[in-house]
């Protein structure tokens, strides 16, 4: 086994073509010149390796196990963390959220825009200007109320992406 042996014969030994041994050799896994012994012993190394997700089939790096698997957990967590803040409240899918601002919107300003007729038909004797100044005030109220509403709707969506983010981040740094 200390002796020197042909590609040809070390591809006998462990059951691969002779091309194979040469692509070993080329690839550096087994050095030209080494002994039989040697061989055998790097490319068992590399089948530990291969094995192990060290180190891709091809012999080219491939895919990195450990790194893949530690990335899977990563995301498990934060998927677990997320689940688990839907859960307790204190997430709620954007659609959701974004249908129940709407329909409530919606029947907020449906309200204020009955506000004319109830005042007519409640007060028939107020004076025209001061119809007027009261829905002018309530209008303005309303398009308020629908401004800070969806302005406080996209600060609270980029807050909980920013929040997601840096909570993927704080993971991440601790794999």
């Amino acid at each position: 086994m200390d002796a020197l042996i042909s590609q040809a014969e070390f591809a006998e030994i462990i059951g691969v073509s002779e091309a194979r041994v040469s692509q070993l050799v080329s690839e550096g896994v087994i050095a030209r010149g080494d002994t039989c012994a040697g061989w055998l012993l790097a490319y068992c190394e590399r089948l530990r390796d291969q094995a192990a997700g060290r180190v891709g089939a091809d012999g080219a790096g491939g895919l990195d196990l450990v790194q893949e698997r530690a990335a899977l957990a990563r995301e498990q967590r934060i998927a677990q963390a997320m689940k688990n803040k839907v859960a307790s409240g204190e997430f709620a899918p954007i659609g959701i959220l974004a249908d129940v601002l709407g329909q409530a919107a919606s029947g907020v300003v449906d309200r204020m825009d009955q506000l004319e007729g109830d005042l007519r038909k409640a007060c028939p004797d107020l004076p025209e200007d001061a119809r007027a100044v009261v829905l002018s005030v309530v209008a303005k109220a309303r398009n308020e109320w629908l401004r800070s509403t969806a302005k406080l709707v996209a600060d609270k969506v980029d807050e909980l992406a920013d929040d997601v983010e840096d909570e993927a981040a704080v993971m991440e740094d601790n794999d």
